[in-house]
Parts: structure tokens; C-alpha cells; sequence
């Protein structure tokens, strides 16, 4: 019950994120209306000490010390589209293909009706994994490693006691995605657990090293290089600034790139401006826009393609964005801090101080400087071009495989 109640609320801040309160309300309503849930968010946290309850240990499963090369992976609830499942999902089949046994997990109440249909969901939407799918603690089964994949799964990890080892597949500082309370808290205490991390990136590893002592195994991104490369420029004469609009994800920095990108316009007003990432329609902007919203994945490749500079931020730990629109020539700028600087530097980015004037500036002097523009198009092509997943997801392995 409470690990169901947690999950409920858990779903409906995804939710809220992503459509707004009212929407998310709306969703809930309708979610209780359809018969797939018993109890709406907002009257979970009504008892924040039942709500929370998840937090205080709860062994649970056949006492066992692994054995084999089989490998549970807890994860949260998950949608088409979700680039933190599309990179534990990748793992798993790179491991598979080595000879590991995966099993996957979805931690706590699910939209998916059984473990068969999100399996399917999976192999048509992610990757063909071999893996099967189950739902609940009463459905995670013993194995020689389980991993954690979120700051709610690492509690259920904590009690499983039917597991010989234990990791932490990290790709987020988590407790930044909150105000420095309850959750906050809860999510930071996930790194005093005592699993080994498996870090996207070297910031998260450095850290979490530093500051909690856990032990790390860093991996780099890459991206999908049979979806993402350079399309025709249909209009090679029009200036274009591409910009991630995501309102909804505070880690973003929305009003930032907003104030951003109005200077440029003020700087520069034959510069055009491409906003995805959510649907802008009800927003006032105070310049001419492609409000493009939502995308399906396989459109964004020739859309980035038209754009000659992307303005990145990120608050928290780097997407694949930087990659992803770099293979398709699109010079980057973002701002700075170690956060983004364990993966783009000034050779292949063009980094600017956390502010509009900066951010701005540096946008502007590309477009005025076309040769630095079409050098920095160049490098971070190349760059983008010289990752690889196959590498960077071996390291994983190997280090999995070391220990077995």
C-alpha cells in the first residue's frame, strides 16, 4: 500500500510537469473514472506519514547472495519517449548481447496492465530486448545484481534481500529536481545506501564521489547515429536559432532562454527562432516563433538540420541534446558550469556565463563571425561523430562483468 500510494503521487507531478496542475487533475479524475486507480494523488499525501512510509526499511524476498549472470533492473513507471528509460533499456541490451540475463522490474503501480505489455511496449517503442517484465516487489525475482535506477526504486533495491550485489544506475543529480525539503532529502539519502553508481557522465561521478563517497563507474553519451545526421538545408540563406522550450521542466531554464533569445531578436532582427519541446500557444512572446511543440523523434533530425545554432541549458546534468544536434551540423551554445563542461568544452561549443546578456551575446557574435560559425558547425559534428554507444555502454559491462 504505501510503496502504491508513493507511486501515485510520484505519477501525478510527472504529470503535472509535463500538462500543468489542472491538467494533471483532470488526468487523475479520469485515471479513477476508467477503473485504473484506486486512490487519487491528492488525497495520498493527504497522510504524509502512510504516504512516506516507504522510507523506513521493509525487507522484503528469499534471503539469497545471487549466483549466475542474472540482472534486475528496477525502474520507474515509463512513456514512449523517455530518454532515461531509453538509455537503461540500451544498457540491457548491450548487456544481453554479452550473455547477462536481464529482468525488468517496474517499481510500484504501472498504466501498463501486466509485465507482458510493457515488455511489448519495450521491444516496439525502445529496443528488441530479451528481457521480461514484471511488475511489484512480489514480482522481482532473485538475481546475482540489481540495480536502481531512480531515488524511489533505491528504497525498494534496499530491502530486496534476494540480490548477491547491488548498483545505482545514476543519470541525474535527483534531489535537485526538488525545493530543498521532504524530497529533497529523501532523494539525497539514496546515496548513503552503499550501492556502487553507475554515472552518466563525470559530474555525477565526481559528486557523488566527493560528497557522499560512492564509489563510481562513469560512462559518456553518445547518440543514435542511424537517426541523427544532417539533413538538406532547404533555406541555407535564413539565419536560425533553434531553442529546447520545456516550461514544464524547471532544470531547463525557460525564462532564461525566453530572455535569451528576445535580446537576440533585439540585436538582430532577421534571426528566426524554432521552439520545441512543449506547446507554446498559451505563452506571450515577444518575438515571431515556429512554435513546432512535440515531436515525434524521427521529425527532430531535419528540423535541427534547419537551424544553425541551438541554445542548450541545462541546470542539472546534460541531455543528449548538445550530441544530437551537433550530428546534424548544428553549432551549440549552452551555458557553463561542471555540469556541461565534463562533456562540451569551447572547441566543440560555444559556452557563455548563465545569464541573458552572455547567452545572448554569444549567439549573436556566431552569426556575425560565419566562419568561427561553420568551424564550431564542423567541430561539433566531428565530435558528436567520434562517440559511441557500443563503447561507452561496454564500459558497463566490463565493469559488471569484472565482478562476477
Amino acid at each position: 500500500m504505501n510503496q502504491r500510494l508513493h507511486r501515485y503521487w510520484f505519477q501525478f507531478c510527472s504529470v503535472k510537469n509535463k500538462i500543468g496542475f489542472w491538467g494533471a487533475l483532470i488526468y487523475a479524475v479520469k485515471k479513477v473514472v476508467y477503473g485504473r486507480a484506486k486512490l487519487a494523488p491528492l488525497e495520498a499525501k493527504s497522510d504524509p506519514v502512510e504516504f512516506y512510509d516507504f522510507i523506513f526499511p521493509r525487507p522484503f524476498g528469499e534471503l539469497c547472495d545471487g549466483g549466475g549472470r542474472t540482472i534486475n533492473w528496477v525502474i520507474p513507471d515509463f512513456n514512449i519517449g523517455s530518454g532515461g528509460h531509453l538509455n537503461i533499456f540500451r544498457v540491457v541490451k548491450k548487456l544481453e548481447e554479452t550473455g547477462f540475463i536481464c529482468q525488468i522490474n517496474i517499481d510500484g503501480d504501472t498504466h501498463f496492465h501486466n509485465g507482458e505489455d510493457a515488455r511489448k511496449c519495450i521491444r516496439e517503442n525502445f529496443f528488441p530486448i530479451e528481457a521480461e517484465v514484471g511488475i511489484g516487489r512480489e514480482e522481482l525475482r532473485p538475481a546475482a545484481a540489481t540495480f536502481a535506477t531512480g531515488w524511489t526504486t533505491a528504497y525498494t533495491v534496499r530491502d530486496f534481500l534476494g540480490s548477491g550485489k547491488k548498483y545505482y544506475f545514476v543519470q541525474d543529480f535527483e534531489p535537485f529536481f526538488f525545493a530543498h525539503g521532504s524530497d529533497y532529502i529523501f532523494a539525497e539519502e539514496t546515496y548513503r545506501l552503499g550501492f556502487k553508481a553507475i554515472t552518466a557522465g563525470n559530474w555525477l561521478a565526481e559528486k557523488l564521489a566527493h560528497e557522499y563517497g560512492v564509489e563510481t563507474i562513469p560512462f559518456r553519451f553518445s547518440y543514435d547515429a542511424g537517426l541523427y545526421h544532417p539533413h538538406p538545408r532547404r533555406d541555407p540563406h535564413i539565419k536560425r536559432v533553434f531553442y529546447y522550450a520545456r516550461p514544464v521542466t524547471p532544470r531547463r531554464a525557460f525564462e532564461l532562454g525566453l530572455l535569451t533569445l528576445a535580446r537576440v531578436h533585439e540585436m538582430n532582427p532577421g534571426i528566426e527562432f524554432v521552439l520545441a519541446g512543449w506547446d507554446l500557444s498559451g505563452y506571450q512572446i515577444p518575438f515571431p516563433y515556429l512554435n513546432a511543440g512535440v515531436l515525434p523523434l524521427n521529425d527532430l533530425p531535419a528540423l535541427y538540420s534547419q537551424c544553425d545554432v541551438a541554445l542548450v541549458l541545462s541546470f542539472t546534468n546534460l541531455s543528449l541534446l548538445p550530441l544530437e544536434v551537433m550530428a546534424c551540423r548544428c553549432a551549440v551554445v549552452s551555458n557553463g558550469g561542471a555540469n556541461v563542461e565534463w562533456l562540451l568544452d569551447g572547441r566543440v561549443a560555444r559556452i557563455a556565463d548563465s545569464n541573458p546578456e552572455s547567452l545572448s551575446d554569444a549567439i549573436v557574435s556566431l552569426f556575425e563571425d560565419t566562419e568561427s560559425l561553420e568551424r564550431l558547425k564542423q567541430e561539433g559534428l566531428e565530435f558528436a561523430q567520434s562517440t559511441s554507444w557500443d563503447e561507452e555502454v561496454g564500459k558497463i559491462s566490463m565493469a559488471i562483468q569484472s565482478e562476477f
